[in-house]
């Protein structure tokens, strides 16, 4: 797929481009970005770029992966970063990552919501997974204001830097937002 350009009434989300690269990079020295998502640490220009050339570039083009440069304005700086990715019998998981100087304003919670409608609409998603490290609230903070519904604990799963860790898991459906789902849903009765 041909990368797309997202935007609500404060957001432009655009695939990153190399001249990204030096934001991301300043943005993923954030010790809390290095401890709670699975980027290398420490964070080197390299992985920047390896990110915005190979694993941002190569997702779109085999459609496993579309992942968002996150702006306030068009031209102004990265405030976040998420992405669809694993997608696995019409499900996909989302990913994210806020800049500390935009954390607490509400961008990301509209970002999830913009890619989920996307997904949803576009992808023919039928689930969109979150999964956070027990423990990052601020990324918990997130999925519940975006309406995530919590399942509960995946005890050792998901690895980060060569270790098992238990994580936390919720899910989005199309008629959490209310969007029509390419596939009826028939919830279990007790």
């Amino acid at each position: 797929m041909e990368p797309v350009t997202l935007t609500t009434a404060r957001l432009r989300l655009r695939t990153f481009v190399p001249a990204d690269a030096d934001e991301v990079l300043a943005a993923c020295q954030d010790p809390d970005i290095q401890r709670w998502t699975t980027i290398p640490s420490p964070y080197a220009r390299a992985d920047a770029e390896y990110f915005i050339e190979r694993v941002v570039a190569d997702g779109w083009r085999s459609d496993a992966e579309y992942t968002f440069a996150v702006r306030t304005e068009e031209h102004g700086p990265i405030a976040a970063a998420v992405g669809l990715h694993h997608p696995r019998a019409g499900a996909w998981e989302v990913g994210f990552w806020t800049a500390k100087e935009f954390r607490g304003r509400g961008y990301m919670t509209e970002a999830v919501l913009e890619v989920a409608r996307w997904a949803f609409t576009e992808l023919a998603c039928t689930r969109l997974e979150w999964r956070a490290e027990v423990g990052n609230k601020g990324s918990r903070t997130v999925a519940e204001k975006a309406g995530f519904t919590m399942e509960g604990v995946l005890r050792a799963g998901l690895p980060n830097k060569g270790v098992l860790r238990d994580c936390w898991v919720g899910s989005l459906l199309p008629s959490d937002l209310p969007l029509p789902s390419p596939l009826p849903y028939l919830p279990s009765t007790p």
